[in-house]
């Protein structure tokens, strides 16, 4: 038997709780894991509290789109027992049962050798928002970005991939401009790196098409008319990494700042990267970061904590990444 956050879906809508599961529930899988940590990013609170969009493709579900832990049994040639592992993405947590729970039985290809320096308390700490915040950057390296082209925006700062997102630009010199909705929260921050605090107000109302060049960069994990107005104001030849809609799913922008100032908008799919790429983000998460920055972005919960920091998540009570011990 393990425990799981377990959801299920009746003709009363569906319904999170905590249950004793026996192994033999667990879905198909060639690698089954003992899992030792989780996380809860926005996607795992919009399944277990059904708000915000459907999430959960079949039931009953394990929510948990990350986890980190140690292989308990395989086939796949690939990974033996006691082999550190995490995974993030391939639609566990949604469509195959995930990461918050004591025990995974996954596909061994989605699954990615925990790197040297990393714990897996660390790797959850970062989970898929770190890995996304990490996507993003590769994807402005390519576009060749350089501290020395000017201030990056980040907005949604105060969630997960907004926090590392910062700790990354600032750790490899980059001046970081914060977008946040809660201004209270401007010392912490400061303390990841950034070197100024707006507030989201100036971004998240309709703008004009195209306003005054600032930004040599940006990540958005907010979309809408947020994501519209840092493209308008992003400078000649700029990109911005969209990878959320925290605001909206929208884009009521026009193609003024693409065809006049020549601006790229990048998106960033986390979900089902290939294998190399995963590899090479988690590489450079062990070694770009700061790791005591972690720290300041980490709130570790219970199992039993899931389903009510699913809901603070939701509501906006929650910075940084929480990070869910599954054993306790």
């Amino acid at each position: 038997m393990f425990n799981a956050v377990y959801i299920e879906k009746n003709e009363q809508g569906q319904q999170a709780r905590l249950a004793a599961l026996d192994e033999d529930a667990l879905p198909a899988g060639n690698v089954t894991v003992a899992v030792e940590y989780s996380t809860l990013n926005y996607k795992d609170a919009m399944a277990i509290t059904g708000k915000g969009g459907a999430v959960v493709r079949q039931f009953p579900m394990v929510p948990g789109i990350d986890l980190a832990g140690t292989v308990l049994a395989s086939s796949d040639p690939a990974y033996q027992p006691g082999d550190a592992v995490l995974l993030n993405g391939w639609g566990v947590g949604e469509r195959h049962w995930g990461g918050l729970a004591q025990r995974a039985r996954v596909d061994g290809d989605w699954l990615v050798p925990l790197p040297a320096g990393l714990s897996a308390r660390q790797a959850m700490a970062l989970g898929t928002a770190g890995y996304t915040a990490m996507l993003c950057l590769q994807a402005l390296e390519r576009h060749g970005l350089t501290p020395a082209d000017g201030e990056v925006l980040v907005t949604g700062a105060n969630g997960g991939v907004g926090s590392v997102a910062i700790a990354l630009l600032a750790r490899q010199g980059y001046r970081v401009v914060a977008s946040t909705g809660r201004p209270q929260e401007a010392a912490y921050l400061q303390a990841l790196g950034a070197a100024e605090v707006i507030d989201r107000a100036a971004l998240s109302s309709p703008g004009k098409p195209l306003q005054a060049e600032r930004w040599a960069a940006a990540i958005d994990s907010v979309g809408s008319h947020t994501l519209a107005n840092v493209c308008a104001g992003l400078k000649a030849d700029g990109a911005v990494a969209a990878c959320g809609l925290a605001q909206g799913m929208d884009f009521p922008a026009t193609v003024a700042p693409f065809i006049l100032r020549g601006v790229s908008l990048l998106g960033i799919n986390s979900v089902t990267r290939p294998k190399a790429e995963r590899v090479s983000a988690w590489a450079r998460l062990a070694t770009d970061l700061d790791l005591d920055q972690l720290d300041r972005i980490t709130h570790e919960i219970a199992l039993g904590d899931a389903i009510d920091g699913a809901s603070r998540l939701m509501d906006g009570g929650v910075r940084g990444r929480l990070v869910v011990d599954v054993n306790r």
